[in-house]
């Protein structure tokens, strides 16, 4: 089970440090996937940590804004934002990947939290 964490109403410009804890499952083998889903819009993949953590991938949207990382000790990843615009509105879910070759490909995910929303607004 993934469980997330930390989303919520921010102004522009703003950050969110969003968690995702992980229970029955060890993180240490899984790769974490960081999705959001805006109203009307299709999920998107916006981070990709190794089950490692040294490696790590963003979207273009993200990129220079977001920071992916992990604490495999804590069995728990982290979503840090930073420079959070309207367009970052979305429900945010963490997704557990056995093996790591998923990536942005949400299907071939084995678990998913159930999203924390953030909102960004003035």
């Amino acid at each position: 089970q993934l469980v997330e964490s930390g989303g919520g109403l921010v102004q522009p410009g703003g950050s969110l440090r969003l968690s995702c804890v992980a229970s029955g499952i060890t993180l240490d083998y899984y790769a974490i996937g960081w999705f959001r889903q805006a109203p009307g819009k299709e999920r998107e993949g916006v981070a990709w940590i190794s089950s490692s953590g040294e490696r790590t991938n963003y979207a273009d949207s993200v990129k220079g804004r977001f920071t992916v990382s992990r604490v495999n000790h804590e069995n728990t990843v982290y979503l840090r934002m930073n420079s959070l615009q309207p367009d970052d509105t979305a429900i945010y879910y963490c997704a557990a990947d056995y093996g790591g070759l998923a990536e942005w490909v949400a299907e071939n995910y084995d678990y998913w939290g159930q999203g924390t929303q953030v909102t960004v607004s003035s």
